[in-house]
């Protein structure tokens, strides 16, 4: 399929800006991607009113026909998302495939006139996400990319408290996510033949030819290489992307990392432990991404809910932000404050107060932050450029691992200062003929 020209992608905004400018107007979602995730994400987006999912589109026809008989009779179903991109009365593409066809599908959905909610990870590579915001900004659309974070009301106050300095200075600010998949991982299937009706070639797109393996689809896909950036990109992107929020920042001056695979013996091929750590003006963050232990931070408040905890003590999943009069653990669905002790070195340590509350699960809120976007053209609370530069944490995580080395980030130019090996790993080939967009 050739690409668009500039001159039908022009005509198609213009168009598709024309139908979604009154606030009374029906917005037309089109689903990429039908699996768990997405068909979750749509409900909710579908909760909000006058909206409509009136197409849908999967490489897997069971996906098709699941998420047609969830949106209605009415819902157009297609095995390859390029199609849905000429139907004039679809406003916005709702992009939940995994993570190697974030990039091709939202700058082609721009092109076709169309906003875009993107899941996290926005991109694959460093280079892919760039591309993703200037096509956003070229055609003049509104994408949101699906960290959910940036629209809790917790976290914008947690911001405020910290950047107010409420907690006094913050020097460290520690990350993690922890899962035990011990000792088996996601397990060993052997190669076969692909499901019916099941596209395996468009499936893999871009990513290098290889033959079917359950073990490479649906669910777990992220555990390797070809199709993501691991468990880093995946639950770690949004904690570090609010790490960022409530900093005030967008990128680190340095990287370095440590880790591998070292007790997982399965299919997948990204790390099982890793560690980065990233240097700010004034602060240090430290990332732990562990599928190897559940335990993460230890300590619990009576009453108080944990994002996927799971035994009597695990804080599996969070963000820790040391200040010097306190200390701030947040996470997706509460946040709590510990007051730093006076000592004889501190007899006037500032009171901050004990404090702890859960807070809803930030997604349904995600949602209606984009179709209210898509109607008054304001910039969404995880604009493409927020997002991409988001993402890129966990993406510059992987290249200092890889390389081994303490790399100096070039925020303004996106690129490594004297390191040219991992500058090759900022972008990637894309297999033909997917390669539909330049890199």
């Amino acid at each position: 399929m050739q690409r668009r020209s500039f001159s039908t992608a022009v005509g198609l905004t213009a168009l598709a800006a024309q139908r979604v400018a009154g606030a009374n107007n029906r917005v037309n979602i089109a689903l990429v991607g039908c699996g768990g995730r997405g068909r979750y994400v749509a409900r909710l987006m579908r909760d909000n009113p006058d909206v409509a999912y009136t197409a849908v589109a999967d490489v897997y026809r069971k996906n098709v026909d699941a998420a047609r008989e969830w949106a209605g009779a009415d819902a157009r179903g297609f095995g390859d998302f390029r199609k849905l991109l000429d139907l004039k009365d679809v406003d916005a593409v709702h992009i939940a495939t995994p993570d190697h066809w974030h990039a091709i599908a939202s700058v082609l959905a721009c092109q076709a006139g169309k906003d875009v909610y993107v899941e996290k990870p926005t991109s694959l590579t460093v280079r892919e996400g760039r591309v993703m915001v200037e096509a956003a900004r070229k055609h003049k659309r509104i994408v949101q990319v699906g960290t959910q974070h940036r629209s809790a009301p917790h976290f914008m106050k947690i911001a405020q408290m910290i950047q107010g300095g409420e907690i006094g200075k913050v020097t460290f600010v520690r990350v993690w996510n922890y899962l035990n998949m011990a000792p088996n991982g996601v397990g060993r299937k052997p190669v076969q033949d692909p499901p019916e009706g099941l596209d395996w070639d468009m499936y893999l797109g871009p990513s290098a030819k290889v033959p079917f393996n359950p073990n490479r689809f649906l669910a777990t896909y992220r555990y390797f290489s070809d199709y993501s950036g691991g468990f880093i990109a995946d639950f770690g992107n949004h904690r570090l992307d609010t790490m960022q929020q409530i900093m005030n920042v967008s990128a680190p001056k340095t990287i370095s990392a440590a880790g591998g695979r070292y007790v997982l013996q399965d299919d997948g091929d990204v790390p099982d432990f890793q560690t980065v750590t990233y240097e700010y003006d004034g602060f240090v963050v430290t990332y732990e991404g562990n599928n190897l232990n559940s335990h993460g931070m230890g300590g619990r408040t009576p009453g108080h809910k944990y994002y996927n905890q799971r035994g009597e003590f695990d804080q599996p999943n969070g963000i820790a932000f040391y200040g010097t009069e306190g200390t701030i653990f947040a996470e997706r669905i509460g946040w709590e404050t510990f007051p730093e002790p006076p000592s004889p070195r501190r007899p006037a340590a500032r009171q901050v107060k004990r404090v702890f509350e859960n807070a809803e699960e930030p997604t349904r809120l995600h949602t209606a932050n984009f179709v209210e976007c898509v109607r008054s053209r304001r910039t969404p609370n995880a604009d493409i450029e927020t997002g991409h530069r988001g993402t890129s944490l966990a993406l510059l995580g992987n290249i200092a691992m890889k390389t081994g080395k303490k790399l100096h980030w070039d925020a303004a130019k996106e690129t490594f200062t004297g390191a040219p090996d991992a500058n090759a790993l900022l972008t990637r080939n894309l297999r033909k003929p997917w390669d539909l967009i330049r890199l």
